[in-house]
């Protein structure tokens, strides 16, 4: 096993560029653990912004992973606008019932105003900590929801669905507030202190539309949003598949996109190739059910199919760990790493 010579944000870096650090660096998403470390509810873990700076600090230390995440929970933008957030137990919050009732709501809707809400504040504030904790050795990611999927959680996606077919007027125009408020929450985690900032959009992967439909729609959206955001955004479809849309991904500026277990890992590290870094694709929902043995032939079949040249992080194909994966597993995704992740990848 090769020793690491880099930190953190220098092995990212390499990476991003399509090169050979001194090991594939790999993120591992966990949003929700830190409650664990800490003995507190899921809640009350994301009502303090120092219990999260805490948390993730406590599991880079435990697992030695290349990223610390300023994210909380993806409906803290439901909540900006005044949406429910409904927590449980053993998972993510999730958005509760849709703010937007009727498609006549949406001509006066507004972005909310970030300097005066506190669930974003608390995102910002943790942001801070996290970069003040890690200066210049550990990236930290943001996160903003797509202007095109955030629809999901506003309005449903049944909804949403009826409204691109059937109001595209509408659409353009809840298109308009979210984009605004898109570019002004990217910017503003990225001036508390984020390296890069995820780009998370689910609705434009081939897994929920079409791709006629996402290039009038959400591929444009991309096209306008992401240029805007002052500094490095990585796109991700959460679990979603990308393969047919990878060319339109590569033009709309990002600098990574995340990879499905849906789709073969090298065939999207081919078609990616010195355009766009690939993220992923350890499956999260089986990695709840697997052991020792079965983590470490994951990683080492994910390096083998996307680890040469460089432009590979590894990471679960979510970007989020199920809160039911166990310690052992996530030990073992870290050591498989070190084992066979060094370059140059020799074994392989």
């Amino acid at each position: 096993m090769g020793a690491e010579t880099m930190t953190s944000m220098q092995r990212v870096l390499a990476a991003l560029s399509h090169q050979e650090p001194d090991r594939v660096p790999y993120f591992l998403l966990l949003t929700m653990h830190g409650a664990k470390e800490l003995g507190v509810s899921i809640k009350e873990y994301y009502s303090s912004p120092d219990f999260v700076v805490q948390g993730q600090l406590r599991l880079r230390e435990k697992y030695g992973h290349d990223c610390l995440v300023g994210f909380m929970y993806a409906p803290v933008e439901v909540e900006a606008f005044g949406g429910e957030v409904i927590f449980v137990d053993n998972g993510p919050p999730n958005s509760g019932r849709p703010f937007i009732t009727d498609p006549k709501q949406i001509a006066d809707l507004e972005p909310p105003d970030i300097d005066n809400s506190d669930c974003l504040q608390r995102v910002l504030e943790t942001i801070r900590g996290l970069k003040a904790a890690a200066g210049d050795e550990v990236p930290v990611m943001g996160v903003v929801v797509s202007p095109f999927s955030l629809p999901v959680m506003q309005m449903g996606f049944g909804s949403y669905i009826e409204l691109l077919y059937g109001e595209r007027a509408t659409c353009d125009r809840l298109m308009e507030v979210n984009e605004k408020f898109c570019v002004a929450w990217a910017n503003a985690q990225l001036e508390a202190g984020a390296t890069a900032v995820v780009y998370l959009d689910p609705v434009s992967s081939p897994s929920s539309v079409p791709r006629e439909l996402y290039l009038e729609t959400g591929h444009e959206v991309a096209k306008r949003t992401i240029p805007q955001i002052s500094g490095a955004t990585a796109t991700h479809f959460a679990s979603g598949r990308c393969l047919p849309i990878i060319d339109d991904v590569a033009a709309t500026g990002t600098l990574a996109v995340s990879a499905s277990v849906l789709e073969d890992l090298g065939e999207t590290k081919d078609l990616c190739q010195g355009r766009l870094a690939v993220v992923g694709n350890l499956n999260g929902i089986e990695m709840a059910r697997w052991c020792p043995d079965d983590a470490e032939m994951r990683v080492r079949e994910a390096i083998a199919g996307a680890g040469t040249g460089g432009g590979f992080i590894l990471a679960d194909n979510h970007g989020e760990i199920p809160w039911q994966v166990k310690d052992e597993v996530l030990h073992a995704i870290a050591n498989a790493v070190r084992r066979w992740g060094s370059y140059p990848l020799s074994w392989d």
